[in-house]
């Protein structure tokens, strides 16, 4: 019989059941609701709905469960619906009356609300792992490469000379945020809704102190039909999930076109590509690839739960059933992207003079020219026509503007001499730009330092 069968009359449809059923995704938190259970346990015992004896057989048959599942020794039932229920049913079986006690002054509204609390706080300690080794990765790559001298782009258009490590550098900054946003999500949903009840909280004296303290929440959330009807620090986590896939994807897209012959800049290790069934000349980057298009499935979860919340009345309501699949699906695209991407970039290997010779063509020391020419007191906008007239001379001929004679030069503007060519090398085109956020080998080195510092900082 149901644990809610006594107001009906007629067994659930076996089709319903099985709909209405969430024990095949929701078992996933049986470690989050043992703890629960145990803590309010404990809970009801200081007040004495639980005697001694009674709290010390709930806790003892809730361990021995816990130790069951994990030896993959217990076999969930549908008909029981979710985890809470299956759990009750099994504690019930194996102690007796006792174990129908423990959900008194509990719905399973502010339960499942509590494990997935505990559930995400968990994934994120273990995603703030993870996310650490990446960007520890990408610094320990970016200190290699601080002389590494590459094209910078905008509109995919070589545009200035930068260095790896600059580059690599601009997303260590975004995998910071990153952890930021996880760090502040975390400290949003660590409160306890247990005690909200199914809407209006209940009569029975409950320690709801108690409860949060023994499950490390920092307190208790204060309203009850927002306890057990909150899902926002589930989209939270979504959110973050989406912009952290975002800021993989935008690298991995980096990497897929740096593979290309076009650019030729890396080539992936044998262990982290794949090859072709038919062209056997073929070396793929599958694994960016792959990063690249998960991300569009951690956005399906962030829009989809959105779109499940959007019209909901207070408080609970069943659409709430699916949170889980998302979340529980963003956790694990989440971790194994970013447990591949490190070995991928450790591996890779960096092909610096195909990237010097990129910073070399499309004329990416055109800016420098101008600030040349602005330098010795020419106004900057004439700076800029005069150069862009040198580069259509240039690009008709086919040279670079390194190529072009002093006597050229002076055609053009007596201003010019001797020093410009200095000015115009693509390795002090990058010195120069010494300034902090700035791609110059010993800005990029404080950077470096920087962000290590405040990856420390971060780590909770």
């Amino acid at each position: 019989m149901k644990l809610w069968g006594g107001r009906f009359e007629k067994a659930t449809e076996g089709l319903v059941e099985e709909f209405h059923s969430s024990i095949r995704f929701d078992q996933r938190l049986y470690q989050q609701d043992i703890a629960g259970s145990i803590a309010h346990a404990r809970m009801l015992g200081s007040i004495e709905v639980l005697d001694a004896q009674e709290t010390t057989a709930i806790i003892a048959g809730l361990e021995e469960i816990l130790g069951d599942i994990q030896r993959g020794v217990v076999e969930f039932d549908v008909s029981a619906e979710d985890i809470h229920m299956n759990v009750e049913k099994l504690l019930t079986e194996r102690i007796g009356e006792a174990g129908k006690k423990l959900h008194t002054a509990r719905s399973r509204n502010d339960q499942v609300a509590l494990d997935l609390r505990l559930f995400l706080r968990g994934e994120i300690d273990q995603i703030k792992d993870l996310l650490q080794v990446w960007i520890d990765t990408l610094l320990n790559l970016a200190a290699e490469h601080t002389e590494t001298w590459m094209p910078g782009y905008t509109h995919l258009q070589r545009a200035q000379p930068v260095t790896l490590s600059h580059h690599l550098l601009a997303y260590v900054q975004m995998f910071l945020r990153d952890l930021d946003r996880l760090k502040d999500a975390r400290k949003r949903l660590n409160v306890s809704p247990l005690g909200s009840g199914a809407l209006a909280a209940t009569t029975f004296p409950l320690r709801r102190e108690m409860v949060a303290a023994e499950l490390a929440f920092d307190g208790i959330t204060r309203n009850s039909l927002d306890g057990v009807s909150d899902r926002d620090f589930a989209l939270d986590f979504l959110a973050a999930g989406s912009i952290l896939m975002m800021h993989l994807s935008r690298l991995c897209e980096e990497l897929v076109l740096w593979s290309s012959g076009e650019f030729a800049f890396v080539e992936m290790d044998d262990g982290y590509a794949t090859g072709s069934s038919i062209m056997p000349q073929k070396k793929n980057p599958d694994v960016a690839e792959l990063v690249r298009g998960k991300t569009g499935r951690v956005y399906g979860a962030l829009l989809g739960l959105l779109t499940t919340m959007k019209g909901l009345p207070l408080a609970y309501n069943k659409d709430m059933q699916e949170d889980k699949e998302p979340v529980f699906d963003t956790v694990d695209t989440v971790k194994k992207s970013l447990l591949v991407m490190a070995p991928l970039l450790r591996t890779m290997r960096v092909r610096k003079e195909e990237m010097y010779r990129a910073a070399r063509g499309g004329f990416t020391n055109a800016t420098d020219l101008a600030d040349y020419l602005a330098a010795k007191g020419v106004p900057f906008r004439e700076a800029h026509e005069i150069v862009g007239r040198l580069v259509l001379h240039c690009t008709k001929r086919q040279i670079g503007l390194e190529e072009l004679s002093l006597a050229e030069y002076r055609e053009i503007s007596v201003v010019f001499a001797e020093d410009l060519y200095q000015a115009i090398s693509i390795e002090q085109c990058v010195r120069r730009r010494d300034i902090p956020g700035g791609p110059g080998p010993d800005a990029v080195r404080q950077a470096i330092m920087q962000s290590r510092e405040e990856l420390r900082g971060l780590v909770w």
